[in-house]
């Protein structure tokens, strides 16, 4: 019933500035609006609410990711935007801070925004 429809993401935030800045100046996504309840963004086209959501705690998994070409790069020019990735223990990320999946199809690198939620880039191979 769905499959033919976009997909509207949401965030949640407790500081609407900092989220603002972050998802525009530091991720490049374009800010479309702010209606008082959410801003809104579009990341290539999709429609990302940035919720303003007052007192919530953060998720400890990833709820929202970017397929990406070339994850060393994006990475790297992540990196030199501010953006900290994160490493868990015994997962075997390089240094970089990505994780190359066991049966070879598919490469993630997480971080946070400045609400503690967890994102993640991946390059996928099939």
């Amino acid at each position: 019933m769905l499959g033919k429809n976009d997909i509207v993401a949401f965030v949640p935030t407790n500081d609407s500035k900092r989220a603002k800045t972050f998802y525009k100046d530091v991720l490049g996504l374009k800010f479309v609006s702010d209606d008082g309840f959410a801003m809104v963004f579009s990341a290539n086209g999709t429609m990302v609410r940035i919720a303003k959501a007052g007192n919530f705690t953060p998720q400890q998994f990833t709820i929202l990711g970017w397929q990406v070409k070339k994850i060393e790069s994006v990475v790297k020019k992540m990196r030199a935007k501010g953006v900290e990735f994160l490493t868990f223990p015994g997962m075997g990320q390089g240094t970089d801070g990505i994780w190359p999946a066991p049966d070879g199809v598919a490469k993630v690198a997480w971080f946070k925004d400045p609400d503690g939620n967890t994102l993640s880039v991946s390059e996928h191979f099939r």
